[in-house]
């Protein structure tokens, strides 16, 4: 048997490590079929500050395409995501960029948009940290996941971020699989070649709504068919997933990721990407008897190298 001192070693001793050990013993109980985790990605399982990755992978494309072809800066969408300029993006309307970035992979296989994911995150540093973007997962959320498989748990990443970009890294990152994945999708076009081979490619068009809020737990019912009893998040896009999570009968856990690390990573409070929220989520998390993990109490590190202070 485990030495439960050995368990979870990034994870300080304290009331959140406690709050951890005691669901885990207490899900062995269950069947294993029940034994279900949901995370979100960006922010609970990957830094998303100051820029998601798969932003960063957009904006990549983007300025190479720009390069090569300089009057896609006449185009507002655009000269925004490459100034960086939240507020002419927040003017233009999420909805408007994201379509007009998909535009830049419109046509592709999916195999083929795999690979350029794949490729960039090969490459791809950190805006703040200097690091790879590899190196910015976060180490106590990885030791979770081993953990979780280690007592027979499913485990489900669902994140507002488009499905095709998280499926690309998440068995690389997370060991999680690609049908394990749910997302905001993308639409593809069925068509065939020229001499009859089926060929599928993806479009400019979102083929859903974005999965936050309430699409969250609407999308595991219709996409995976099984409730979590242990769900993590970090923002009011998924309040519901955590909710749904501790509504059923037996052992529930819902963690949430509180952003109080100012020297190991960033200080702020997550709030949701498409949609206005009246009440910080850190509030309804003590609100609603959820277990708070603190970066700065809970974790003796945030990664797994050492970017302290890196980012200023």
């Amino acid at each position: 048997m485990t030495d439960p001192t050995e368990l979870l070693p990034s994870w300080r001793p304290g009331a959140t490590r406690e709050a951890l050990l005691a669901f885990l013993d207490a899900a062995e109980s269950l069947p294993v079929v029940q034994r279900v985790a949901a995370f979100d990605n960006d922010g609970t399982l990957l830094c998303e500050r100051p820029t998601y990755a798969q932003f960063d992978f957009f904006a990549d494309a983007l300025a190479a395409a720009a390069a090569a072809d300089p009057a896609l800066l006449e185009r507002a969408e655009y000269a925004a995501v490459l100034q960086g300029d939240s507020a002419a993006m927040a003017a233009l309307g999420l909805p408007r960029v994201a379509v007009a970035l998909a535009e830049l992979f419109a046509g592709l296989e999916p195999d083929e948009f795999t690979s350029r994911v794949r490729e960039f995150i090969d490459r791809a540093r950190h805006r703040t940290l200097g690091v790879s973007l590899r190196e910015v997962a976060y180490q106590p959320m990885i030791e979770l996941l081993d953990e979780l498989r280690r007592r027979e748990f499913t485990i489900f990443i669902v994140t507002g971020g488009g499905t095709e970009f998280v499926r690309a890294i998440s068995d690389d990152l997370y060991g999680v699989t690609a049908e394990a994945v749910v997302g905001t999708l993308i639409a593809y076009e069925f068509t065939r070649s020229t001499d009859g081979r089926p060929v599928l490619r993806r479009t400019a068009q979102i083929g859903s709504d974005a999965n936050e809020g309430p699409a969250k737990v609407t999308a595991i019912q219709t996409q995976l068919g099984r409730r979590p009893i242990l769900a993590g998040g970090n923002s009011a896009g998924d309040r519901e997933m955590l909710e749904w999570a501790c509504s059923g009968a037996g052992p529930s856990l819902a963690l949430l990721i509180d952003h109080d690390d100012v020297v190991r990573e960033f200080e702020y409070v997550s709030v949701a990407a498409t949609f206005d929220e009246s009440e910080p989520i850190t509030t309804i998390a003590q609100r609603l008897g959820w277990t708070v993990v603190s970066m700065a109490n809970d974790w003796s590190s945030v990664f797994a190298v050492n970017v302290s202070a890196a980012h200023g």
